[in-house]
């Protein structure tokens, strides 16, 4: 390999040797040239009940549909198909709740609570093609819901238990949903998180349903409505049947026919639900995390993300079960009671590889190297982030004191619309920290400009995927004509999909994500990325985390504004201040000095980690902060 130039960490020889795939070139030239003979071949590895016609349909573009004619259900290919081998006994799931409280499931025991929950969603009168509601707290339920109605053939609509009542409401209403699957509570800092109430004042906006199954977590009472709640382990407990019988055979479905709906907010306009299919996505889910973290039989995987998220669905439920792996699930937030409960968890139960986000590790980073260095985290291999941009001192933290300089970071750029990842580097890349590196196989992607022209090495531009992949979302649900829109206009001619991320494409063909299209700030007219200022920031040793939002400026156009969160030991004063802005100026240019620095205690996020630039602009501007229901706090 030639020298490749900046800033590269090279795989060591143990880990390049025990890799799945040792040469990246050569396999990704052949996924170009032969598309769909690379797709067929990885579908090859998974269970059919009949195999597909037609790898790839492109006849009604941008409506694309993959291993036409194929009968499949990937609960066949997650459980079923495990318990005819020694899987059976393997451990399938080890759960951890916040309190401290531990289960674990084999893939017999997995089948067996699958099975019980798909026995109750039949009772309730869930049929094929119906869509069942979950707002559930972290806990094993929710993964058994989730499959539970992937066997039977209902498409599931998960929505984040942490979401409001108007935000629950319009996702109920939209699917139209007759089942609502909920828990009394979760545990969340010590508190319990009322779930219950917010699904009762929901159901009252929701004239569609007719049922709600409640599972008991947390013990507190709730209200329970004669004829339309019921409690889960008293369902348990009745001699239920499916017509098949007591164990309820895994439905024969399409290819196509869809699994789930996963609702994506934007800044503006009502969620959209992207939906997601059986065949295509179970492909592609299991391939990526197959060949990306490498997967082993005694790995023991764990995506810190919730399963309410795609992160959740793809990489905690659907893709690690396909590949028969073990996967870790905990309940509450990573620094209660103290920040040293993630690396507890990964010492006691032998955690080989962790997959989260850039706000938890910065998180985690702020309580310094004291903490993790109490514990052995020596089962570690691999590390992976996920859900923005990782800013390159975060991700030297996270290399050199998480993964003791021995775990290649695995930095995945993908998005709720494409299923799994699309930029993403393997065991054997060389790593630029920062840097998702290159296309995952099949993939090809470019930085261009408004017309289409890819733009120049090094010059920031919009990010396109030039193809269609299997695990891509078919369509919003109830509205191809926003999907078409929102994805594919921009770039008809051309039949490219439109990402909304800016990026750029250095000498190497690395490709570095800056952000959403929104989040560029354009100063005396240069374009400057958010997380290229918040980066610079973090990388100052007194920063823990930073925000930074452009708000208009009668000779700039718009001037950078910062908002800081110290880490410990660090207090805020007028000269620290004045030293980050030099620090920022002398980091990316003086064009990037920001105006004003503001120190705070917390940021408004989503509990998916991102930071809410829109919420600290329109309060800077004294403006309605609009839709809250994905905050956070």
């Amino acid at each position: 390999m030639s020298k490749l130039e900046g800033e590269v960490y090279y795989p060591s020889k143990e880990v390049v040797a025990r890799a799945n795939v040792k040469d990246y070139d050569s396999l990704y030239e052949r996924s170009i040239k032969d598309r769909e003979g690379f797709w067929a071949e990885e579908a090859e590895k998974l269970e059919w009940f009949k195999k597909w016609d037609k790898v790839l349909d492109d006849s009604q573009k941008p409506f694309y549909k993959w291993f036409v004619g194929g009968k499949f259900n990937i609960v066949h290919n997650a459980i079923d198909r495990h318990l005819k081998t020694w899987r059976r006994n393997k451990l399938a799931l080890i759960w951890e709740g916040e309190p401290g409280d531990l289960r674990t499931f084999s893939y017999h025991a997995l089948n067996r609570e699958v099975s019980s929950f798909a026995r109750i969603l039949h009772s309730m009168g869930v049929r094929k093609g119906d869509t069942v509601t979950i707002y559930m707290p972290q806990i094993p339920e929710l993964a058994f819901a989730m499959l539970a109605c992937a066997k039977i053939g209902a498409v599931h609509s998960v929505v984040y238990g942490g979401f409001s009542v108007e935000a629950l409401a319009e996702r109920i209403a939209d699917a139209r949903s007759r089942v609502v699957v909920t828990a009394d509570g979760g545990f969340r800092r010590g508190k319990i998180t009322d779930l219950k109430k917010t699904v009762d004042e929901a159901i009252k906006r929701s004239p569609t349903v007719e049922s709600c199954i409640v599972v008991r977590r947390t013990g507190h009472e709730v209200y329970m409505e004669s004829g339309r709640d019921f409690w889960y382990h008293d369902l348990q407990q009745l001699p239920i049947a499916c017509p098949d019988g007591q164990e309820c055979k895994t439905e024969v479905m399409d290819a196509e026919d869809p699994l789930f709906i996963l609702y994506t907010s934007g800044t503006t306009g009502k969620p959209k639900g992207q939906v997601h299919t059986h065949g295509g996505y179970a492909v592609y889910t299991s391939t990526t995390h197959r060949y990306v973290f490498d997967i082993k039989e005694e790995d023991r995987w764990w995506c810190a993300a919730d399963p309410g998220w795609i992160t959740g669905h793809s990489y905690i439920v659907y893709g690690p079960l396909i590949n028969g792996a073990t996967v870790m699930m905990y309940e509450g937030a990573p620094n209660y009671p103290y920040p040293n409960r993630w690396w507890k968890m990964i010492e006691k139960y032998g955690i080989t590889i962790l997959y989260t986000s850039p706000t938890a590790i910065r998180g985690l980073m702020r309580f310094g190297d004291d903490w993790p260095k109490r514990y052995d985290l020596s089962s570690l291999r691999l590390l992976g982030s996920v859900g923005e941009p990782i800013n390159p001192e975060a991700w030297r933290w996270y290399y050199e004191v998480i993964g003791q300089k021995r775990c290649p970071i695995m930095d995945t750029w993908w998005q709720t619309e494409t299923g799994g990842f699309m930029i993403t580097p393997l065991p054997i890349t060389p790593l630029k920290p920062g840097s998702a590196t290159k296309p995952f196989f099949g993939n090809e992607v470019a930085v261009v400009d408004d017309e289409g022209n890819e733009v120049l090495v090094g010059e920031e531009g919009k990010l396109v995927i030039k193809n269609p992949w299997p695990g891509m979302a078919r369509t919003i649900y109830g509205d191809p004509d926003r999907y078409v829109q929102t994805y594919w206009k921009d770039y008809e001619k051309q039949g490219w999909y439109k990402t909304g991320d800016s990026a750029r494409i250095d000498k190497d063909g690395y490709v570095w994500i800056i952000g959403r299209i929104d989040d560029v700030i354009k100063v005396s007219g240069y374009r400057l990325g958010t997380a290229e200022i918040e980066s610079a920031l973090v990388s100052h040793p007194a920063v823990a985390e930073a925000a930074a939002i452009g708000l208009p400026h009668e000779l700039k156009g718009n001037a950078i504004h910062a908002y800081v969160i110290l880490k410990q030991g660090f207090t805020p004063s007028p000269r620290l201040e004045q030293e980050l802005k030099d620090h920022v100026a002398s980091e990316v240019g003086p064009i990037a000095r920001p105006e004003d620095i503001q120190f705070v205690e917390s940021l408004p996020k989503t509990r998916s980690g991102k930071i809410m630039r829109r919420v600290l602009k329109a309060k800077a501007l004294g403006k309605d902060v609009g839709d809250l229901s994905t905050l956070e706090d």
